[in-house]
């Protein structure tokens, strides 16, 4: 295996590249707190274990004995990095709608304040979105999700999809990208609008009780009162929550094989 891959050391860096563009913008491996050095390791060992079960044969015309050095051999390295990012990417984008319920449930529970540095999302974060955050990314590794963007996902990719066809489908792939966009903002709707609704009829309510009796001051307890109420909702609905989790992940990897056929199959 090692002979092969040192015959055929300039295909075995494009395997390589898309390999670590997907480790590098992965929501769990992109953190600063995780190693360079672990990053290149575990990309050199994806592309090493990939390397021996995929068709190269598409790169075989574009690499010559002087491949390594010539302008086509580098773009096709970028190619292969813009694939990585876009899977990485489109991951992203999933983790991004549990987060963004989240920050739409500390803004109506008056928790907005209360936001710190989140080491999975890589920016300012209230508590609520990290929670979800955090829920998402155990029902990522619980579910073997995370076996299956590597093991299947990426050797899909790579039996679907190469940099030759990045440059005939960037139609194809913006939509993609749109598309995913849009769904971020609907998935959070979804599994933020039940907490939501249940906190705004309370704070109509309270509106209410203190224009028939302001000497009771409730606004001022109506703060604790939708803490504990979406908690209660929360705590209830979370196996709901998880199942959408689950159906989120399940649409998503979906929508990525279907647009890896899409491209490979030229319609």
């Amino acid at each position: 295996m090692l002979d092969s891959i040192l015959l055929k050391a300039p295909v075995y860096l494009l395997v390589f590249v898309r390999c670590f563009a997907l480790i590098m913008t992965l929501p769990m491996f992109s953190m600063r707190a995780a190693s360079r050095i672990a990053k290149v390791a575990i990309a050199g060992y994806m592309a090493f274990f990939i390397f021996g079960s995929i068709d190269t044969s598409a790169y075989a015309p574009y690499i010559g004995p002087e491949g390594s050095s010539s302008m086509i051999y580098f773009l096709l390295l970028v190619g292969e990095g813009l694939i990585g990012i876009i899977m990485g990417f489109f991951i992203s984008i999933i983790f991004a709608a549990f987060s963004a319920a989240g920050q739409f449930l500390a803004f109506q529970m008056g928790l907005s304040a209360a936001s710190s540095y989140d080491a999975l999302s890589q920016v300012e974060n209230p508590l609520m979105g990290q929670f979800f955050n955090l829920v998402a990314m155990l029902v990522f590794m619980q579910t073997h999700w995370f076996q299956r963007l590597f093991l299947g996902g990426l050797v899909t990719s790579f039996s679907s999809l190469n940099a030759l066809s990045i440059a005939t489908s960037n139609e194809k792939l913006a939509r993609f990208m749109i598309s995913g966009l849009t769904g971020l903002f609907s998935d959070a709707l979804v599994i933020a609008l039940p907490v939501m609704g249940t906190l705004f009829l309370i704070t109509v309510c309270t509106g209410l009780l203190t224009k028939a009796a302001p000497q009771m001051n409730l606004l001022s307890e109506g703060f604790p009162i939708m803490i504990l109420v979406a908690f209660t909702i929360i705590a209830l609905a979370m196996p709901s929550i998880i199942d959408f989790f689950v159906r989120s992940f399940n649409n998503g990897f979906s929508d990525l094989e279907k647009l890896f056929a899409t491209i490979s199959g030229g319609v």
